[in-house]
């Protein structure tokens, strides 16, 4: 679910790409090649804003980058990351400056059991995991105020503030409400209001508030560390959960793998007024470790493609991606060494794109989980 109006679908996009580093690379690729294996007319723009070009220029992108991806219906991004480039550069040189230019402040992130795989938890079915995770994305513990005092002295310290405004909490709260009124019906927030003495307890008031305007949806608030363990021990008892920018980002990730690993899981940094690109990443990281060999998976980063589609209004070019990745999986003939099997990247995103472009037509394109 992507709030806001989307353009009517069957037109002509503008996509930018930002491959990024180390598996990044080799699983954007494939994505791009499903999707225009189901939708005619995108015309997609590469940048190489990367670790890589940290390394030779100083710069994760140049100053205006913002500018020139501000004409692009959509972003899709691979991975960034790389040993050499610390993670706060890496992360806050490109990731967390463009969530921010755009107005991204839902970072969308639906976890489930897809089929042909299977969860971390023993006798857990379909069924029991599909969780959508609704993660506030622009303030919260992902704050740039503070900073280091008096360093090299024996008192050095540092401060880093959370930021939670009304306007944050409330947008990000009634976008979970609104996704689960159109799924089961089930609100889970996440907050720790036992420990952080202000934050939590204004985010607590303000979902209280804004349940009251959805009476029809069904509440809970748990503390983020019972949450953690709800969703290992009762993941059936979740459907939407919502969280600051920290616990959404901990939480996701449990998630994914719980249900099959990083490597099945997309996101969606969504701006719903639609002011601004929104942009779609997988949830791993770049895997420097197995990158270039040709074996990574692809479906995290093909179905945040599906996810993409599903933003500009193309629902059924979205659903025939995700009836793809779920097809080529029950199979189970072809897949990726994570999953078991001996393909290549390039095999198994080829495998998707072979059946999604079927199923574009044959007219068969609903979505099967």
């Amino acid at each position: 679910m992507t709030a806001g109006s989307p353009p009517n679908g069957g037109g002509r996009y503008r996509i930018a790409t930002i491959p990024g580093d180390g598996i990044g690379v080799d699983v954007t690729a494939e994505a791009v090649a499903v999707l225009d294996a189901v939708l005619a007319g995108i015309e997609w723009t590469e940048f190489d804003w990367s670790c890589a070009k940290y390394l030779r220029t100083g710069t994760m992108m140049p100053a205006d980058a913002p500018e020139r991806l501000a004409g692009f219906d959509a972003i899709l991004l691979g991975a960034v990351g790389f040993p050499g480039v610390p993670d706060h550069i890496s992360l806050w040189g490109l990731l967390i400056p463009l969530r921010r230019a755009f107005g991204q402040y839902v970072n969308l992130r639906p976890v489930r059991l897809l089929p042909g795989t299977e969860s971390a938890l023993r006798d857990r079915t379909a069924a029991d995991l599909d969780i959508l995770i609704v993660r506030e994305n622009s303030e919260g513990e992902y704050s740039a105020i503070g900073g280091m005092h008096h360093p090299g002295r024996p008192d050095e310290f540092v401060r880093q503030e959370a930021i939670f405004t009304r306007v944050g909490c409330e947008r990000i709260i009634r976008y979970a409400f609104e996704c689960a009124a159109e799924r089961d019906g089930r609100v889970c927030s996440a907050t720790k209001s036992n420990g952080l003495l202000h934050s939590m307890p204004y985010w607590d008031s303000i979902f209280e508030r804004i349940a009251a305007e959805y009476p029809q949806v069904e509440t809970r608030q748990m503390h983020v560390d019972a949450l953690a363990a709800e969703i290992v021990l009762h993941p059936d008892r979740l459907d939407v959960i919502v969280g600051s920018n920290l616990f959404g980002d901990i939480l996701s990730d449990l998630a994914a793998a719980v249900t099959g690993g990083l490597g099945l899981a997309p996101s969606g940094n969504i701006n719903p007024e639609r002011t601004g690109p929104s942009m779609f990443e997988a949830v791993h990281g770049s895997a420097p470790d197995i990158a270039g060999q040709g074996i990574a998976n692809p479906v995290a980063q093909i179905l945040a493609g599906a996810m993409l589609l599903e933003h500009l209004g193309e629902h059924s070019a979205a659903a025939a991606v995700d009836r793809a990745v779920c097809d080529v999986l029950r199979e189970g003939r072809i897949r990726t060494p994570d999953l078991g099997g001996t393909a290549t990247t390039s095999e198994f995103g080829s495998a998707i794109a072979r059946r999604a472009a079927e199923l574009v037509n044959n007219g068969s394109v609903l979505a099967q989980r």
